[in-house]
Formats: structure tokens, C-alpha cells, sequence
């Protein structure tokens, strides 16, 4: 019986792995899955979840499974294909979902299984530290760009339709599931400016101030989680390289907001000297230089291993040295078509450019 049962399993695996997921994710569908938010879109919205998800996380264990044996026998990654497993077999085989009150058991099961692989990325790159002899750093840096990807897009379909089921019971927001359909970046910059600066402040002992031009009043369409992540990794490391490179007089970090521009958050910073006694490595991503879709910086080699290297611990977080932060930002601006670009100049220091492809109600899909 159990032999069957095992069998059973791997072959629903194998058919989903090899069936490649149906709905393209972007901001328009995104909206589409919640608006309005009524019992019937929240029907229509666990379908795609229960049809969508198990789809890419067969892949992710597909992928799995394919590293080298030596690879595959790390803890952390059998452990992490062992949860994939898990959450895979809930999915595939959880009875359709016909009512609200169905609905509501799902989706407790859904945050279950989303708190579940909240720590997956970060036990994986573990594992690749520890079995970097045996694959090469382009190989490690393609495989966790693509196991970052399939996490973005779990995340979004798992927390788009918990966000959506609780609409049924809130009051209507300018949210549509985790879409923030009016999104003050000037708001956002300054929540993440207040975090990394008591961050600073705790570590280094002092944080520089932080000044934003251009279209500071811009609003737009956008999933705030996704921002919020990818301001708070770079100013974080703008943070950190100024303390260390001013010491005294603080120059402010510069933020300049522009719709329509290929400038879109423009400020400067020196990165810091690394040290190669303190956390030498930084992690998988700390070689992300020699390929991979997350490359930071490809014309310096040495640029990303500086930023990243210096390892900086408190109470209140890392200020740096983790190894997968900017690669995981930048993955995040591209994944809605976006890009995030690092830009060195000897003697003045670095340029961050971030743009965000974003909904315009006007316009359609416009670039701010």
C-alpha cells in the first residue's frame, strides 16, 4: 500500500512538473485576480491558486532533484526539497475548494504554507556555501536565480489570493490583494530611510540623512512588499559605504524620483573597502560576478564583493554581508519588467538606478 502510494505521488509530481504553468504573472493580471473582491472572484481566485501553484513548486523540486547527488545530500537543501515535497502533495491533491467556508479552510492552510517556506532561500544559499566545491559559481548563481524567481511567484498567487479572501470581510482600501493601486514612493522611501537609519545608528554609530527630489508627490500602481525590499537592501548598503567612507560630515543620500526617465532613484555612494577576515565569502551570491541573472556591477568584478562582503551584525537585523540581497532586489525589479543598475565612478563613488515598470490607468503599462 505504501509502495502504491509512493508511486502515485511521483507520478501527479512528474505530470505537473512537466505541464509549464498556464497564467502569466504581472501586475494587470495581479489585479484582474482581485477586482472586484466578491464570493465569486475569490472562488475564481483559489482555482488559479490550486492550479498554479503546484505547477511551480513541481518544478522547484524537479530542480532539485536534478543537482549533483554530493549537492543534493546537504541538510539544507534535502530539507528544503523534503518541504517543496510536502507543500507540493497538500496542494495537488486538496479537494476542490466549492465555498466561502471551504475557502476559509484553504486558506488557513495557504499562510501555513507560505510561513512554512518563509526561511527557504536563505537555508538553500547555507547549503550551496557549504557544497561550493562541487559546482561552479555560474552554476549555483543560475540555480538560485531561478529558485528565487519560482519563490516570487508563489508568493504572489499564495499571498494575492489570502489577501483577496480577507477583502470579502474588510473595508475597501486602494488595495487589490497585494497590489497597492496608489502608492506614495516618497512615503515608502521615507519608512525605509526611518528602519535603516535606526539600523545604522545601532551598528556604525551614526547614519547619514537622506534627501529626495524630483516627483516627490508620484503615486502608482505597485506590490509595496516588493519596494519596500528593494529600498531598504540598497539604502542599507548606501548607508553603511557613507558612514564608512565620511566618517565626519555626513554628505545626505540623494533619491530623485522621475516618471518616464531611465533615472529613476539616482544617488551616489563610495563603497566600503572590503575586508577579507570578516565573513570572507559573503555567501553564494558573493561570486554572483561571474554570471547569473542577479549580476550586480558586470563591468567591475571586484564591485559587488565589496559591498557585500563586510558582514555587520545587531540586534535589530544585518546591515550587510548576507551575499544575496542586491541579486534578490534586482531579481525583484525584473521579475515586472523592471531593472536595477549599479553604477561605479572612481572618485565620486556609485550610482544606484532603479526602474520600476508599473499600471497607469492613462497609459496602460508605463515605465517610471
Amino acid at each position: 500500500m505504501l509502495s502504491a502510494l509512493r508511486g502515485t505521488s511521483t507520478e501527479i509530481l512528474q505530470r505537473y512538473a512537466q505541464s509549464p504553468p498556464t497564467v502569466s504573472l504581472n501586475l494587470a493580471s495581479l489585479l484582474s485576480f482581485g477586482r472586484p473582491a466578491t464570493s465569486s472572484s475569490v472562488l475564481s481566485s483559489v482555482a488559479i491558486a490550486l492550479e498554479e501553484i503546484p505547477r511551480r513548486l513541481a518544478m522547484r523540486v524537479h530542480s532539485l532533484q536534478s543537482l549533483p547527488f554530493i549537492v543534493g545530500t546537504n541538510p539544507y537543501i534535502a530539507n528544503t526539497l523534503n518541504a517543496y515535497r510536502d507543500s507540493f502533495q497538500l496542494l495537488a491533491t486538496y479537494p476542490p475548494v466549492k465555498t466561502l467556508e471551504d475557502n476559509k479552510r484553504f486558506t488557513l492552510q495557504l499562510e501555513a504554507l507560505v510561513q512554512r517556506h518563509a526561511n527557504d532561500i536563505p537555508t538553500m544559499a547555507k547549503g550551496f556555501l557549504e557544497s561550493a566545491k562541487y559546482m561552479s559559481p555560474t552554476q549555483i548563481s543560475n540555480f538560485l536565480d531561478g529558485a528565487i524567481q519560482n519563490r516570487i511567484s508563489v508568493r504572489l498567487i499564495a499571498e494575492q489570493h489570502i489577501a483577496v479572501s480577507r477583502a470579502l470581510e474588510e473595508a475597501s482600501t486602494g488595495e487589490i490583494g497585494v497590489v497597492d493601486t496608489n502608492l506614495r514612493v516618497e512615503r515608502m522611501i521615507r519608512m525605509c530611510e526611518s528602519y535603516v537609519a535606526e539600523l545604522c545608528s545601532a551598528t556604525l554609530g551614526a547614519s547619514p540623512s537622506v534627501v529626495i527630489d524630483g516627483e516627490v508627490d508620484a503615486t502608482f500602481a505597485y506590490v509595496p512588499v516588493h519596494l519596500e525590499y528593494m529600498l531598504t537592501e540598497i539604502l542599507k548598503n548606501s548607508f553603511r559605504a557613507t558612514v564608512e567612507h565620511h566618517k565626519k560630515a555626513l554628505p545626505p543620500v540623494r533619491i530623485t524620483l522621475a516618471p518616464d526617465m531611465a533615472r529613476i532613484f539616482s544617488y551616489a555612494f563610495t563603497t566600503a573597502k572590503s575586508n577579507d577576515d570578516e565573513d570572507a565569502g559573503g555567501g553564494p551570491y558573493a561570486a554572483q560576478h561571474v554570471g547569473g541573472l542577479a549580476n550586480i556591477g558586470g563591468d567591475d568584478p571586484h564591485l559587488f564583493s565589496e559591498i557585500t562582503s563586510k558582514g555587520l551584525q545587531t540586534g535589530l537585523g544585518s546591515i550587510a554581508g548576507l551575499g544575496y540581497g542586491l541579486p534578490m532586489s534586482k531579481l525583484y525589479a525584473k521579475y515586472f519588467g523592471g531593472s536595477l543598475e549599479l553604477v561605479s565612478l572612481e572618485g565620486w563613488g556609485s550610482d544606484v538606478f532603479l526602474k520600476l515598470r508599473c499600471l497607469s490607468d492613462e497609459a496602460g503599462s508605463s515605465v517610471i
